[in-house]
């Protein structure tokens, strides 16, 4: 059964850095573009960023130059480097992973961001 676990998310105060990563388990194909999203209160869900297997990068506009996102391919592991975090960055994280063989969508359950001073 493939999993997908987030971690590293917290409090932190504005112009403060976290690390989230997110580590997809329990499959026997290997999973192609991996991607963080979040949903802040009231709001819909969006990417945040993006990378395929062979390391493209999207970002959404408004983490362009603040965030950093990579991944461990050996590992099945993602990561969100976030710097320069504002309060406006205060968001339930998501992580999502495309397994390939199966061609499915998974995501984890989330993890909490807050920028708060």
């Amino acid at each position: 059964q493939v999993q997908v676990v987030e971690s590293g998310g917290g409090l932190v105060q504005p112009g403060g850095s976290l690390l989230l990563s997110c580590a997809a388990s329990g499959s026997i194909f290997s999973f192609g573009t991996m991607a963080w999203y979040r949903q802040a209160p009231g709001k819909q869900r969006e990417m945040v960023a993006q990378i395929t297997r062979s390391g493209t990068l999207i970002y959404a506009d408004s983490v362009k130059g603040r965030f950093t996102i990579s991944r461990d391919n050996a590992k099945n592991t993602v990561y969100l480097q976030m710097n320069s975090l504002q309060p406006e960055d205060t968001a339930v994280y998501y992580c999502n992973a495309y397994q390939l063989g199966e061609n499915r969508y998974y995501w984890g359950q989330g993890t909490q961001v807050t920028v708060s001073s």
